[in-house]
């Protein structure tokens, strides 16, 4: 019998992804409403309370309401905003994170889908801070370069009316993926991030630069990429480049993992300046949004992690 799950939401953005992603598997039985009844409350609640498990692409206030209608114990609820990424009770949904998270996701019934630069942020910087390379009081910096898709309907409508242009934003310093950012990471600050979004559609670049002389252990590049490709060895949709390409690789393609759930870290550095740069390159579509959703969903079902997923 196939698993009914409802997207709340699937008219936007990361909905639709999902949607395509899932309603071509003969194991999904996908439950929609009509144009109609997308808003009616009533309709809705049916609809959450008779699926084993929905994701939901909300707003966060309308994803904290939709969370609130579910009554049913069984019904899993995976929620793509940021409302609950930093909530107890709810687990995060970075199944690559650290040992044991993949099973935390697979037994949990809220689930919280992490933001697309947090993703790239905690994929760098979590594994070096679990190990102590990276001490918790330790300051650190992030920049990312972002495809339009990732600001919502109003930035989308803006670029492709040709109105968008290349900016650096959340210059305040208080991007909302912070606290996130902050706690996965193992980090006793916020970082400062400074995100940049840019002329095209699909793709994400986190950078996260380190002074190696300022660790406690001074580690050289060599030690922070094998560090790295320890923690992600066995992983299908998480790899650290090799040395090889990543001295071939003299520039970086924000868009080059578009439509897909793959992120692949390049470790940068000049060891006689005792310099680096981590980098982490994914779709804010994919890894970042729509395909974690799918990946944390197949957990939660007990089928085959990447069944949907390129």
């Amino acid at each position: 019998m196939p698993h009914k799950i409802f997207i709340d939401g699937e008219a936007g953005t990361t909905g639709l992804q999902i949607r395509e992603r899932l309603q071509k598997r003969d194991d999904i039985q996908l439950i929609q409403l009509s144009d109609a009844n997308r808003k009616d409350t009533n309709a809705r609640k049916d609809a959450i309370n008779s699926a084993d498990a929905v994701i939901l692409c909300l707003p966060d206030d309308a994803a904290r309401e939709a969370a609130a209608l579910c009554e049913n114990p069984d019904t899993c609820i995976i929620d793509a905003s940021t409302a609950f990424r930093v909530a107890e009770g709810w687990t995060y949904g970075f199944p690559e994170m650290t040992d044991g998270q993949r099973e935390a996701i697979a037994a949990s019934k809220r689930i919280t889908n992490p933001g697309c630069h947090a993703t790239g942020f905690i994929a760098l910087v979590r594994p070096l801070a679990e190990l102590g390379i990276i001490p918790p009081f330790f300051p650190i910096t992030a920049t990312s370069l972002s495809g339009y898709t990732g600001g919502g309907k109003s930035m989308i409508a803006e670029f492709e009316s040709g109105q968008g242009h290349e900016r650096v934003y959340a210059t305040a310093l208080a991007h909302k993926h912070l606290p996130e950012m902050q706690l996965y990471s193992g980090l006793e600050n916020p970082p400062i991030f400074s995100p940049t979004v840019a002329k095209f559609p699909q793709g994400l670049i986190v950078e996260v630069p380190l002074h190696l002389w300022a660790l406690p252990d001074e580690p050289d590049v060599e030690a922070i990429r094998s560090l790295l490709q320890a923690h992600y060895a066995d992983e299908r949709f998480v790899r650290v480049a090799t040395a090889e390409e990543s001295a071939a690789a003299k520039a970086v393609d924000a868009d080059q993992f578009r439509d897909t759930n793959q992120l692949l870290i390049h470790v940068f550095g000049d060891d006689d300046m005792q310099t680096a740069n981590l980098v982490a390159v994914f779709d804010n579509l994919g890894k970042g949004a729509s395909g974690a959703a799918v990946q944390n969903l197949n957990l939660v079902l007990g089928v085959d992690e990447s069944l949907g997923l390129i």
